[in-house]
């Protein structure tokens, strides 16, 4: 039997919000009866768009949040000014354990911030991190850390791995999941001081650690879990949305550029298909920022209605898999 979740969503947050976020959000409950939602933003407009579906109303509470804080914002002061926003009142949610998680759009900064200051971190754990997946040649990838802490320690990054393959291995099935750091070459001594004192403390711990990878063998599957900090990671999770983009487009105009290649497009139709979808970033859900006392889930800030209910899901497996618990369980505390 299924445990039942209760997720809280910001309704406000991302380019396509509400009309996106709500559409997703029933999808997810329509599909799902073990969900309820807790929808937080402004009530009249949220209500407005929730006038378009039929649903089980059992599934979905609206919760009235009239304030919005925007991207240009400074995470911090945003978080401690705008108390009554559909992100912080989200995040009490989870605080107040009425919510089993919370998922945003919105500003990376202020979920950070948010997810730092108001659900807190779990005792010991250093900086939170997070941590999305890319696709690669043989499936997907962990990226920790991508944007939650640009100067990092070498004993951060340790706790990246941990978390990280905690995650990996519960959530997505893959046993004693191989972890790597993320390096400019596969050497121990190669890379600057943070790479260098991080590798003899990773060969240390109860992980499959790999040691060192390549920019280039990222691609190839050679690793699960890429440990980095949010410099670095953030760098190749762009590169990476940036290059399936420009890549697509550059394949379309290949393909569409005179009547042979489209009556051949036409034929590979189905295979094409089959090989966007695996850059596709709404099939993966957001990235959970792993080590706080809660979960917290920023979704791509384009999200559609598709990657808001596959970002639903994802949190019910994470807390079916009680990561959290685990990561408490498994990382030694300082």
């Amino acid at each position: 039997m299924q445990n039942k979740i209760t997720i809280s969503v910001d309704a406000m947050g991302g380019d396509n919000a509400p009309n996106e976020i709500v559409k997703g959000c029933i999808e997810s409950i329509n599909d799902d009866s073990n969900i309820k939602i807790y929808l937080v933003g402004n009530n009249i407009i949220i209500n407005e768009q929730l006038e378009k579906y039929t649903y089980n109303k059992e599934q979905l509470e609206v919760v009235d949040a009239r304030e919005i804080i925007e991207p240009c914002e400074s995470p911090v002061m945003a978080i401690r000014r705008k108390k009554n926003s559909s992100l912080v009142k989200g995040l009490e949610l989870v605080k107040e354990k009425k919510a089993d998680a919370f998922v945003s759009a919105g500003s990376t900064g202020a979920i950070l911030a948010g997810g730092t200051f108001i659900v807190g971190r779990i005792k010991g754990i250093e900086r939170p991190a997070l941590a999305p997946l890319i696709p690669n040649k043989k499936g997907v990838s962990l990226l920790i850390d991508c944007g939650a802490n640009v100067d990092s320690k070498a004993s951060y990054l340790v706790q990246y791995a941990k978390m990280g393959s905690i995650y990996f291995e519960n959530v997505l099935g893959i046993k004693n999941p191989k972890v790597a750091l993320v390096n400019i070459g596969e050497e121990e001594s190669k890379g600057n001081l943070l790479v260098r004192e991080t590798y003899p403390l990773l060969q240390k711990e109860n992980i499959n650690f790999i040691g060192n990878i390549e920019a280039r063998e990222i691609p190839q599957g050679k690793a699960d879990i890429l440990v980095c900090d949010a410099f670095v990671g953030n760098i190749i999770l762009k590169y990476t949305e940036g290059f399936a983009l420009t890549m697509f487009d550059m394949l379309k105009k290949a393909l569409l550029q005179d009547t042979r290649s489209k009556i051949g497009t036409l034929l590979l139709k189905p295979a094409l298909k089959k090989f966007k979808k695996g850059f596709d970033y709404t099939e993966y859900g957001g990235a959970p920022l792993l080590g706080l006392e809660g979960l917290v889930v920023k979704t791509h800030g384009s999200s559609d209605a598709k990657a808001v209910k596959n970002t639903i899901l994802q949190c019910k497996k994470f807390a079916n898999q009680q990561i959290n618990q685990k990561i408490k369980q498994n990382i030694n505390m300082i």
